[in-house]
């Protein structure tokens, strides 16, 4: 019996593929637990107008993920901090808060995940941060972090 894979199983296919199975297999484990349907004209039709839309959607995606990037090319910023004397903080420079203040720039939301971040910036320095804006897309920014000033 022939199937249209509705989710990806093991050693068989992912989803969307067409596979031959046996008549036992198909109709006591693929069909009764909503991995598969029967593979008829309509159920291929309507996977593959699936795939297409699913592709669209990505496209649209990375588009806008380049246009982001695009924007932001030569985006610096810059963070004023109160900081000790030996140039440590009080407190520290986050991926959430280079996020708020790329959303702020950007007008659009960045979430804070996307800023690739290993440690919390706690001392007076200018890094280069990567953000990745979607799988394809990275775009990295130039972070400084300055004492604010006494007064």
């Amino acid at each position: 019996m022939e199937v249209v894979l509705l989710k990806a199983v093991k050693g068989l296919g992912t989803a969307g593929d067409v596979c031959k199975v046996a008549d036992g297999y198909a109709r006591n484990y693929l069909l009764r637990r909503g991995l598969a349907v029967p593979a008829t004209e309509g159920a291929r039709k309507r996977v593959a107008a699936e795939a297409e839309a699913q592709a669209r959607e990505e496209a649209k995606a990375v588009a806008q993920a380049e246009a982001q990037a695009a924007r932001l090319e030569d985006v610096s910023l810059i963070f004023k901090v109160r900081a000790g004397e030996g140039g440590q903080l009080y407190g520290s420079v986050t991926n959430a808060d280079i996020a708020e203040r790329l959303s702020a720039t950007l007008g659009e939301e960045i979430d804070k995940r996307k800023v690739l971040l290993e440690d919390p910036l706690k001392e007076i320095c200018t890094r280069d941060v990567e953000v990745r804006l979607h799988s394809g897309v990275k775009i990295t920014v130039k972070v400084s972090v300055e004492p604010e000033d006494a007064v």
